[in-house]
């Protein structure tokens, strides 16, 4: 047997269908070994991205039904300024004497100590 004929041989049983009853897995087994690799994946994702946002999301939102007129606060573009007023979604913040701008509440970032 020369060379050629035996990577021929190899083609061939390779792409050959595995023998029934012979180490071939099947059935729920093979499903499951499949998907292992993927719900692995979907759980890593889960606790390491998905859960951490959720919680971040839930605080955040429990600060913002905190917020008071009085308190020092700045946003997330910067402004820091104290809050003069709430209606509804919009919180005016007083940044100078006498000068308030509009904000809308979900873009309040969290409370100034000075």
């Amino acid at each position: 047997m020369d060379l050629m004929s035996i990577f021929k041989v190899s083609e061939v049983l390779a792409m050959a269908p595995p023998p029934q009853g012979q180490g071939g897995q099947g059935g729920i087994m093979g499903l499951i070994v499949t998907l292992l690799p993927l719900i692995l994946i979907f759980v890593i994702f889960y606790f390491l991205l998905i859960r951490p946002q959720q919680k971040r999301m839930k605080e955040h939102q429990k600060f913002l039904s905190e917020l008071s007129p009085g308190q020092k606060v700045f946003t997330n573009g910067g402004i820091v300024g104290r809050i003069a007023k709430i209606e509804g979604d919009i919180v005016w913040i007083e940044v100078e004497k006498d000068v308030q701008i509009p904000v809308i509440k979900g873009y309040i970032a969290g409370t100034f100590q000075q």
